[in-house]
């Protein structure tokens, strides 16, 4: 007998191991037996030749009907060729220099025959196709065909070189040496879900009696993956609900209050409320753990800011991690301006009450660096910015309480504990995650379950509406001329104009990661550098037009964007470096070019740069993606609906799910293979349910081994990454 662990070449032999290895990643018993059937067939719908399509992957059961070999007229070497029926039709397979098989392919012989459908002299053909020969004894296809009929055959993500059926011999072979599993569901939850062991729903998904059956062993399954991820998450929960913290309490008439007098802006009811909470959880002996989420311009960076104000008025320190430099500095102008005099603290025209806001990134100079290191220790910067460089041993702070995240799926579990092992007296920092993307319910459950949520709905009063347009160039080329027009009209008008791109030009790439290219597109995308100028010599032509790209200086940064902001250049054409942090009330229009380049959520993202004030917007979204086509989809989504929560859903539904859960991150794949968080909402919600009354019950899971083994294996294959997210 076998186990999980047992290496397939022990079970399988060298040659099919190393297939499957190289071919699927499939290396133990444990791997190839989660390799889960996609999808089942019946034996008899695999006989019908008449209904087979070009370009179709297919498998077919069919009987030899003539075998011929004849040699190539232009080269060496000979053509096999096969012609093969099941009453409905015919196939012609044939074979390029092999006629060996002939030993195989002969008249009146049954096998399975799998290839890719093409066509040659108007017959349809497979060439080079993979086979199994059925038994020398079966002669009659329609007996065989009766004999099969009734057999549901599952159907394996494969490949051309490892097809389905070599993929479920192997399983059968592993099925017929595996021991009974040990199984990570404890009997309590079987029970009560009355689900089948694993060993039974292992047999019953990869060689099922009926559909059904087979149904029946894939959601147990789909619940066991949510339980392991549950599990985790719920102990994670509990730990650090068990971890002291200090208390930190706003002052009466403190920072706080003195920022509500001087915003502009009266805060909305969801404000208050999700304030009110956080105060409440910053004034307990265990670290707050929230996620904070929210529309684009609902103010998150308020509430937040009113959170860490509170942590300075008691006497602590707030650090605010942000993922890259850009975005390093346009949270420390922003949470400046916000401030005032309340961020110049010993400063002449300071507020008595005030503290400081320092920064710290990798590129300051030394002197910068000096400068933000001693405010950092001495407690005199309340408030720190910065990115990674937060991180590095000799940044110490003198009283750091509370730790915002931004961008939180950006940092690995060994950068958040290093900011957390800079508080003081053995205690925990309360931590705040933003995120700037609305997340399904489901993702949250399963990505942030560690995390309470809090959700900001309410935009900010007096926020004009935006109209999204999709603007086809390559059914429409003169929609692009009219959008140029419209950006004349409105500098006109007074207002200021966004033009973004994809890459910044001249080689320099994108800020960050350049977006990838459209389902098969391969153009160019359009570039800051070159659409500048191609807009200050013809359309735009005397029209005040800057450029902006997270490469140059953070002075010319400032300088472009005061300029913009007063009018002066009231056209920036720019990467992402404006998705946030950037709030110009004048801004009314933006035009997106190569839309398609760029994700439902960060569309999203940009378009919550105009619209902020009392002006309407209107957001044009440039694209060559033809009608139909995913990215055109995305797009349509994006100019149907603001509602973030919606597009959200559209967002999770259109990327690999992989990717939602932080494999892209971490460099592995999705440990996810039969549950899907969109689909499975119930699921996942009675897995969080059970799996929490499990660890209450046994927090350190010492009588559930197996459970402890199987979180274990999940976090060692994603490096805790996306389970982590605090």
């Amino acid at each position: 007998m076998v186990g999980f662990d047992t290496q397939l070449t022990a079970v399988v032999g060298d040659k099919t191991a190393k297939a499957l290895a190289n071919t699927l990643d499939l290396r133990t018993v444990g791997d190839l037996m989660r390799h889960y059937p996609r999808r089942y067939v019946q034996r008899g719908e695999l006989t019908e030749l008449s209904s087979l399509r070009e370009d179709e992957l297919v498998t077919v059961v069919a009987m030899v009907k003539s075998v011929s070999k004849r040699s190539m007229k232009n080269r060496r070497g000979s053509i096999l060729e096969a012609v093969v029926t099941d009453g409905t039709g015919e196939l012609r397979l044939t074979f390029f220099n092999q006629a060996w098989r002939e030993r195989d392919l002969r008249p009146e012989r049954i096998g399975l025959f799998a290839g890719k459908v093409g066509t040659f002299r108007q017959q349809r053909q497979l060439a080079h196709p993979d086979y199994e020969m059925f038994p020398e004894d079966v002669t009659d296809f329609r007996e065989a065909a009766e004999k099969y009929a009734d057999e549901v055959i599952p159907v394996y993500p494969a490949s051309v070189k490892l097809p389905s059926w070599l993929v479920a011999k192997s399983v059968e072979v592993t099925l017929q040496q595996l021991g009974d599993p040990l199984d990570p569901l404890p009997d309590e939850v079987l029970r009560k879900h009355r689900f089948p062991g694993l060993g039974e729903a292992l047999q019953a998904v990869h060689k099922p009696q009926s559909i059904d059956g087979a149904r029946r062993a894939q959601r147990r399954l789909r619940f066991e993956e949510a339980f392991v991820l549950q599990t985790e998450l719920a102990r994670r929960r509990l730990s650090t609900a068990a971890m002291p913290a200090t208390p930190r309490r706003a002052a009466a008439g403190g920072l706080v209050d003195a920022l509500d007098d001087r915003l502009p802006f009266e805060l909305t009811e969801g404000q208050r409320e999700v304030g009110d909470r956080l105060a409440a959880e910053l004034d307990t002996p265990h670290p707050m753990h929230r996620l904070l989420q929210g529309e684009v311009g609902a103010g998150k960076t308020v509430v937040a800011l009113r959170a860490m104000l509170a942590v300075v008025d008691a006497g602590g320190q707030a650090a605010l991690l942000a993922p890259t430099e850009v975005l390093a500095q346009q949270h420390h102008r922003s949470l400046t301006a916000m401030l005032g005099e309340l961020a110049q603290a010993g400063m002449l025209g300071g507020a008595e009450q005030g503290t400081r806001v320092a920064l710290l990134t990798g590129s300051m100079s030394t002197a910068q660096r000096k400068v933000a290191l001693s405010e950092i220790v001495s407690g005199d910067a309340g408030i720190v910015v910065g990115t990674h460089a937060l991180l590095e041993e000799n940044v110490q702070f003198f009283d750091l309480g509370l730790v915002v995240v931004d961008e939180q799926h950006r940092f690995g579990v060994e950068q958040r504990a290093a900011l957390a092992a800079k508080s003081r007296d053995g205690t925990r920092p309360h931590v705040l995650v933003m995120t700037a993307t609305p997340i399904p319910r489901t993702v949250a459950m399963t990505v942030f379950g560690d995390l309470e949520i809090s959700t900001l709905s309410d935009v900010p009063r007096g926020r004009a509406d935006v109209a999204t347009h999709v603007v086809p160039v390559d059914e429409k080329p003169h929609f692009l001329d009219r959008a140029w027009l419209r950006v004349r009209e409105e500098v006109e008008a007074g207002h200021r104009v966004y033009v973004v791109c994809p890459r910044i030009g001249d080689d320099g790439g994108a800020d960050e990661e350049e977006p990838p290219p459209a389902d098969d597109d391969k153009r160019r995308p359009v570039a800051v550098l070159e659409l500048a100028e191609y807009l200050r010599t013809g359309p735009l032509q005397g029209v005040g037009l800057e450029v902006l790209h997270g490469r140059l200086p953070a002075e010319t940064k400032d300088a472009v964007m005061a300029a913009f902001a007063a009018g002066t250049t009231p056209v920036v054409v720019a990467t992402t470096v404006i998705e946030v942090g950037i709030d110009v009330p004048t801004a009314a229009m933006m035009v997106v070019m190569d839309a398609d380049r760029f994700g439902v959520s960060q569309l999203h993202q940009l378009r919550g740069r105009i619209g902020r004030g009392s002006i309407p917007g209107v957001c044009l979204l440039v694209t060559e993606a033809p009608p139909g086509t995913p990215a055109r989809e995305r797009l349509d989504a994006v100019a149907r609906t603001r509602d973030g929560f919606e597009l959200s859903q559209v967002d999770l539904e259109h990327r690999r799910e992989g990717d939602v859960l932080g494999a892209s991150q971490s460099g592995h794949r999705s440990s996810l293979k039969l549950l899907r968080v969109i689909r499975d909402v119930e699921i996942i919600e009675q897995a969080r349910e059970d799996a929490s009354a499990v660890v209450e019950a046994d927090p350190d899971l010492a009588r559930h081994p197996a459970l402890l083994g199987a979180v274990e294996a999940v976090l060692a294959e994603q490096e805790a990454d996306y389970l982590d997210k605090a």
